[in-house]
């Protein structure tokens, strides 16, 4: 398993060298003056000069692409352009929220899309299975944002005065908010990438609550992710349903099964032991498709639930032409898209020992 995980990390060098071409090349293929394009309207002669010298765009390519990946390094993302802050501080607050509600739908979608899909194969051709699989299709067809206001309307305005009532939108409840650690542990000066871990940390929610003890933090951030949760992670859970039933329903068909159950292996041990961790592997590349789509940011949700996230940062940046912004998401939800295929990976090898070998 070491020899398989050293292998695909050093496959991944070529990969995050492409990346930083990729992200390095956005602004400079902008067609035109790239400070006309960023500045717009405030681009004045000076304005252009001091800009062209700040950022460096009078040197070389090859000198700009190595300052470019000494600053990536370094944890120097560049300052954004309309808030005049630094990109990775913008992106230390955003991306907790979506990582959040990845997370969270992911749970809901991979729990409840198994369990019928499981239940839709044992129960073949019956009215169990024909059912799930019209759930599963119309979960599959339902917009998410009509979805997300229908869940708002009925659980926040139909159920105000119930104990059912689930708020429709931000991230915490009134007058509770997080504790910022950099300032409780003494290390506002920090800077750089050290500066970056900790404001990460300090701006997810369960990690907040660890370190300082404020669970009312953690509690009022889970309440608050129950209907984007539903919202974003319905269409998730119909595909990974309709795919462990076809999955299940080819496994169970194979003669090591059948095999398994003329040995008088009980039921339950013969799906979970054999049919189960064989079918898993295309569920968990669903799985991982899926977690990497969202961790990009799902705008509509986001939107909809007024959560300050990846998604809606990213359609103001490109809105407002802060390229620093785009350039700086960009390839951050480039890496976690990486990191997320080496996880899909690793289970591949763990669910199935074969691909060890190869």
């Amino acid at each position: 398993m070491l020899q398989f995980l050293v292998r695909r990390l050093f496959l991944l060098i070529p990969v995050m060298i492409g990346i930083l071409l990729i992200t390095f090349a956005i602004v400079r293929l902008i067609p035109g003056d790239p400070c006309v394009t960023m500045l717009g309207e405030r681009a004045t002669p000076e304005k252009c000069e001091a800009f062209m010298e700040r950022y460096g765009l009078n040197d070389s390519i090859l000198k700009q692409f190595g300052r470019y990946i000494v600053n990536i390094v370094t944890g120097d993302l560049g300052d954004s352009l309309r808030f005049g802050r630094p990109v990775v501080s913008i992106i230390s607050e955003r991306l907790p929220m979506t990582i959040e509600l990845t997370l969270s739908a992911m749970l809901f979608s991979t729990f409840f899309g198994i369990l019928f899909g499981v239940i839709s194969a044992l129960k073949h051709n019956s009215a169990v299975d024909t059912i799930s699989m019209i759930g599963a299709n119309i979960g599959v067809s339902m917009p998410v944002f009509w979805l997300g206001l229908l869940l708002a309307y009925f659980f926040a305005l139909v159920l105000r005065d119930t104990p059912f009532f689930i708020p429709p939108s931000g991230r915490f409840d009134a007058g509770v908010s997080l504790t910022p650690l950099a300032s409780l542990w003494g290390l506002q000066n920090l800077g750089g990438f050290p500066r970056f871990v900790v404001d990460l940390v300090s701006n997810t929610a369960f990690f907040n609550a660890l370190f300082t003890g404020n669970w009312k933090v953690f509690g009022s951030s889970l309440y608050h992710l129950i209907l984007p949760s539903i919202a974003v992670g319905t269409i998730p859970m119909a595909i990974i349903a309709r795919m462990t039933r076809s999955s299940l329903l080819e496994v169970m068909g194979r003669e090591y099964v059948r095999t398994a159950r003329a040995k008088g292996l009980i039921e339950r041990l013969v799906i979970s032991k054999h049919a189960m961790r064989n079918a898993m592997i295309p569920i968990v590349t669903i799985i991982g498709i899926e977690t990497g789509s969202l961790l990009s940011g799902a705008v509509l949700t986001e939107t909809v639930f007024s959560l300050p996230g990846v998604g809606t940062s990213l359609v103001q940046a490109i809105l407002a032409r802060d390229y620093p912004v785009i350039q700086g998401f960009t390839l951050v939800i480039a890496i976690i898209f990486v990191l997320v295929n080496l996880l899909v990976d690793l289970s591949y090898a763990y669910l199935d020992p074969r691909i060890r070998l190869e």
